[in-house]
């Protein structure tokens, strides 16, 4: 596991009650975190620990006095960590198909060279999660981003994300695989790994169905508080149920459908002593 900071917990008192998740995020969690938040709320004087940071919707909902902040995409992190630092993007955003693949190809030729860390890397990851098809994240086998330009007729850009700092200036960021992070017996953990559906190239590696179970099976050795969120299929279902965990089936939007489909999806939310 890769550390992007090391910085002392943050605190979440003087949060924005209007700050949003700055990406677009498939499978964003804004719709659980009430759900959540009831769940957290008789253990704040635990640490969050979220393995899976994706849209960050669940931290900035819940508010927490400490927290620890990992996902497998280190561009991802990388954002976060510029936001901790106040960053503000100068570089030009334009919803316009030959801006977007130059920056696109920047990027990549950033993340070739192995520059995955830097204002410049986060602005431009900005870009391309806001402007692209459908706000997807993808990358393919050799890390590359290749999500193509996307079709929307307005696009509202955010360059000064200052507002962010207070929130997340003293966070814990870091990068890599989850079974590396070095729990507490206290911690409150927080699941939201790639659902069980047929896009998992959500980083340069596929999150399997043996990362799947692998995933379950070192959540249910935690000793403390811990829920997760999952597509509600039979096989998960059944993975989780056979580890002890509770479960709650969920209906959920889909905010991001390749096809227009917007139909409330199923998914669970698995939990264990709580």
């Amino acid at each position: 596991m890769t550390t992007a900071t090391s910085k002392p917990p943050f605190q979440l008192e003087l949060v924005d009650p209007a700050l949003k998740p700055p990406l677009k995020w498939a499978g964003g969690k804004s719709h659980l975190v009430p759900r959540l938040a009831a769940l957290y709320a008789p253990h704040r004087h635990r640490r969050l620990v979220e393995p899976f940071a994706g849209g960050l919707a669940v931290s900035l909902g819940l508010r927490p006095d400490c927290a620890l902040i990992n996902d497998i995409n280190p561009h991802t992190i990388n954002f976060y960590q510029q936001l901790s630092d106040g960053l503000v993007i100068e570089m030009d955003m334009a919803n316009d198909a030959r801006c977007y693949y130059a920056a696109r190809d920047r990027f990549n030729a950033l993340m070739r060279q192995g520059e995955i860390f830097g204002r410049e890397q986060a602005a431009l990851f900005y870009y391309l999660n806001r402007t692209c098809y459908n706000g997807l994240c993808r990358f393919n086998s050799r890390g590359e981003f290749n999500v193509p330009f996307g079709q929307y007729k307005t696009i509202h850009y955010r360059g000064d994300f200052s507002a962010y700092r207070p929130v997340l200036s003293r966070g814990s960021f870091c990068w890599g695989d989850f079974e590396r992070l070095k729990l507490e017996p206290e911690d409150w953990v927080y699941l939201d790994p790639p659902f069980d559906v047929e896009f998992t190239r959500y980083a340069k590696d596929d999150f399997t169905w043996d990362d799947q179970v692998r995933l379950a099976r070192w959540a249910a050795r935690h000793p403390g508080p811990i829920a997760a969120s999952n597509q509600a299929t039979e096989r998960i279902l059944h993975l989780y149920l056979s580890l002890g965990f509770q479960i709650t089936v969920l209906s959920a939007p889909r905010r991001i459908a390749c096809n227009g489909d917007r139909t409330p999806a199923a998914e669970i939310l698995a939990t264990r002593n709580l």
